[in-house]
């Protein structure tokens, strides 16, 4: 078996932590593994199947004979980076969205795209978390019926905006209940029993960058550039695990039981609709899994050709390491590096 030798550029992160376990659990075929982060995190150990790796302050040189490298350390390093990386000869997965938007770079979900990362230039995107889980549900229905239009809610948790969002809920709760005060530090708002309606900042629309990302994302990675998409992007008290309320809009009429169907054969998709029985996806349950769960199909009562459903999926997870990871695998399969 050939081997491959990987980065990973933001080791340290939530995100690229959630990377290293995915690659052990699928066994991705490492040969080099090389665990890059600033130097502010550099110096610390990890334990990859066994064996300790120190993190690296990331430089020109860190990429030299590397196969593939996944990105997970914000726009403005992978800006930075990535073209570096790209020059050295890797192949960039980038987690943030400094590339995404960009014509000549391919947007990948695999169970969706999969052929656009035999386009790419040296560089694939991994789309916005959010989008990932949506477009893995709506595309089998896209493909059957043709959505015209997609209603969204967001229920999305604190560690989509990183580990110090999460130690923001941690912190607060329990200073809520020693009835003390706490300013959080990563977040907009208090987040303790609470959800705020802001993630990213807001455009001149009155929209978030957030909720722009899942209409001009979607479009992209569907092939779909007429189809209308209007979301609200919401911050809930949930540690893991996005949850998103989606109303779709068909040319032609769909039934749920043609939906479950749909669904049910799809790749990357677990079906857990059995609501007289309380079966419906929650991210309490879905936290630690690479599966988007469908629930709550309904005849949406808005419009004609209109079906309502409930999505949940591991933002760390399919929301951004595991699709990394499966893309990762693409270019292995496909023979693309």
């Amino acid at each position: 078996m050939k081997l491959y030798n990987v980065a990973i550029l933001g080791a340290t992160g939530a995100v690229g932590q959630t990377m290293l376990k995915v690659l052990e659990e699928r066994n991705f075929p490492i040969g080099k593994l090389k665990l890059l982060a600033s130097k502010q995190s550099a110096g610390k150990e990890i334990n990859f199947k066994g064996d300790t790796y120190t993190v690296e302050p990331v430089s020109s040189e860190s990429f030299e004979g590397i196969d593939i490298a996944l990105f997970s350390a914000g726009s403005t390093r992978s800006k930075t980076w990535a073209p570096i990386a790209v020059e050295k000869g890797a192949v960039v997965i980038d987690n943030s969205s400094a590339f995404r938007m960009e014509p000549q770079v391919p947007l990948v979900v695999p169970e969706v795209n999969p052929e656009d990362v035999k386009n790419h230039q040296g560089i694939i995107a991994n789309p916005n978390c959010s989008t990932i889980q949506m477009v893995v549900a709506l595309y089998p229905i896209h493909r059957k019926k043709t959505i015209k239009r997609v209603i969204v809610s967001t229920y999305q948790a604190v560690s989509g905006a990183g580990a110090k969002a999460i130690e923001d809920l941690q912190k607060e709760v329990k200073a809520r209940f020693e009835g003390e005060h706490y300013t959080p530090q990563a977040l907009p708002a208090s987040i303790a029993f609470n959800v705020i309606p802001r993630i990213d900042i807001f455009l001149e629309n009155d929209y978030t960058k957030e909720e722009m990302k899942m209409l001009n994302e979607t479009r992209k990675i569907m092939h779909a550039p007429d189809i209308k998409v209007s979301a609200t992007c919401v911050r809930v008290p949930v540690f893991i695990g996005h949850s998103e309320s989606v109303t779709i809009e068909t040319q032609e009429p769909i039934t749920p039981q043609e939906a479950k169907q749909i669904l049910s054969s799809a790749p990357g998709i677990i079906m857990e609709d059995d609501p007289k029985n309380n079966v419906y996806p929650m991210p309490i349950d879905v936290e630690g899994k690479d599966d988007v769960f469908v629930g709550r199909i309904r005849k949406d009562l808005a419009f004609d050709n209109g079906l309502s459903m409930w999505v949940v999926a591991d933002n760390l997870r399919k929301g951004a390491a595991t699709n990394a990871v499966q893309i990762a695998q693409l270019l292995v399969d496909y023979g693309l590096v």
